[in-house]
């Protein structure tokens, strides 16, 4: 008989396997997470939409296939959240905001309907920033997200709702969504893995009626061999996405799997575009030099590339946001959204065509040095970000502060080069401050390399394992 404390700890294929063999019903699953989530979510706040009725309806239904002996798919019974940037057909889509408030989902976005499809159990909505505009989550109408190992600092963001609960035993996987590292941030600063996969790979429907090619839905989970399983799960194309590729072959839980011998990978303290927490490099360095424990060789090399902070702002970050300018009456929202979002709308109207056609001339220089450099490479890795989780009252590390909204956007993520790039980047737990705050160690690929992100990303695991470690906050529920 199973420990019903010890399911929201189980990872997805653990739990499937022992629902989907009926040595677990869906609903024992439903009712140690319902338990589990009310217990810790009122400290730190990662769940913002929460139906126990709903669940114990759709674990009744999951349970109902397997007595009738219907096909299960491959996340049978396992617990997952979805970000409040995306679409939950008849729940809440605020994006965070009180002008939003009241604002229903009409559908399912594609990536809610791939994880039911395979028999995934919808648990609740995460928490963002407004409109996942920075790398924390606090926002009027929900509040702060504290990080479970260290309550009262950031859990990070955009997608830090889901990685807090992650990281606290609320569901072994959740959906993300990153524009400039709004997975691999809170991923990192809560100590769990979190990928941004290749443009196309998965169909990216964040927005209603609105595609980018530098904004992605994906994976956050406790173990790589999770984040693998649901990659496996959420890729392929679809027609809401002109950029979804045609077809997906690969077997990336397979793939995650064959090792990294003969591998070499470059090593950067901080990729060229800012300053970084000493401790934080050297914790995410001494991880990334393990690997030549697996076969790999590794040496400090970084692509000169340039500084490409204004190019984000000006070709990704500020036209990106632009999208949204009719969403809501911003300047009348005032005190109901941050004043730098507004900002940042403020932005959007000085913005020129010939910032954004200057800035796109950049990213195309940049894409060149890029590959040029990852011919010789299969890996760059880095540090995920340049500090670990500060205190919830700063929008920024202290280094910042008083710093033009820009940088205090950008110049600490480690993680927006490849939102440019569009290239995968994953990251993983490299260990902990002397304080206890989790550190990431970010492991980026070339075009469409996603399959050997994952193979480091696990012979990282299997050198020095995490998923075992829970945070204190969880343990004395």
């Amino acid at each position: 008989m199973t420990d019903h404390t010890k399911i929201p700890w189980m990872s997805a294929s653990e739990i499937a396997a022992l629902t989907s063999t009926g040595q677990l019903s869906v609903a024992e699953v439903a009712e140690a997470m319902i338990e589990h989530l009310n217990a810790v979510n009122p400290t730190i706040n990662a769940v913002v939409d929460f139906d126990p009725a709903q669940v114990r309806r759709d674990a009744a239904e999951l349970d109902k296939k397997l007595a009738q002996k219907e096909e299960l798919g491959p996340l049978f019974g396992v617990p997952f959240t979805i970000k409040d940037l995306t679409a939950v057909k008849d729940r809440k889509l605020t994006f965070g905001m009180v002008p939003m408030k009241d604002n229903v989902a009409d559908h399912d976005a594609v990536i809610m309907q791939r994880l039911t499809e395979a028999g995934g159990l919808f648990i609740g909505k995460t928490n963002t920033p407004e409109s996942g505009y920075y790398g924390g989550t606090d926002n009027h109408l929900y509040g702060p997200t504290h990080n479970p190992w260290k309550h009262g600092h950031t859990a990070g963001g955009s997608s830090g709702g889901a990685a807090a609960g992650v990281a606290a035993g609320i569901s072994p996987i959740a959906e993300g969504s990153d524009g400039a590292g709004s997975v691999r941030i809170p991923s990192a600063m809560c100590g769990v893995v979190g990928l941004k996969p290749s443009t196309g790979l998965v169909p990216q429907t964040i927005l209603p009626g609105r595609y980018f090619e530098w904004a992605y839905h994906g994976p956050i989970t406790r173990t790589v061999a999770d984040n693998a399983l649901m990659l496996d799960v959420i890729s392929g194309p679809d027609s809401a996405d002109p950029q979804s590729m045609t077809a997906r072959s690969t077997n990336f839980s397979a793939e995650a799997q064959r090792g990294i011998s003969g591998f070499r990978i470059a090593w950067s303290d901080t990729l060229g575009v800012g300053e970084a927490d000493p401790e934080v490099v050297s914790i995410a360095r001494e991880a990334v030099y393990t690997l030549s424990q697996a076969g790999a060789t590794i040496e400090d090399a970084e692509p000169d590339w340039g500084n490409p902070e204004e190019a984000m702002w000006n070709n990704v970050w500020v036209p990106g946001f632009a999208a949204e300018y009719d969403l809501v009456d911003w300047d009348s929202s005032a005190g109901e959204v941050d004043d730098n979002l507004i900002e940042l709308m403020h932005e959007a109207e000085r913005t020129t065509a010939v910032d954004v056609g200057r800035a796109a001339a950049f990213r195309g220089q940049m894409w060149d040095t890029f590959t040029s450099f990852m011919d010789t490479y299969d890996i760059l890795a880095s540090p995920t970000l340049a500090s670990a989780a500060f205190p919830l009252e700063q929008f920024a590390p202290d280094w910042l502060k008083d710093k033009p909204l820009r940088s205090q956007l950008l110049q600490w993520l480690f993680t927006y080069p490849f939102n440019m790039m569009t290239t995968p980047a994953i990251t993983v737990p490299a260990g902990f401050t002397s304080d206890g705050r989790p550190v990431g160690l970010q492991l980026a690929g070339g075009h469409h390399t996603d399959a050997q992100v994952l193979r480091a990303a696990a012979a990282v695991e299997k050198l020095r394992p995490w998923a075992d470690r829970r945070p204190e906050i969880a343990e004395s529920k």
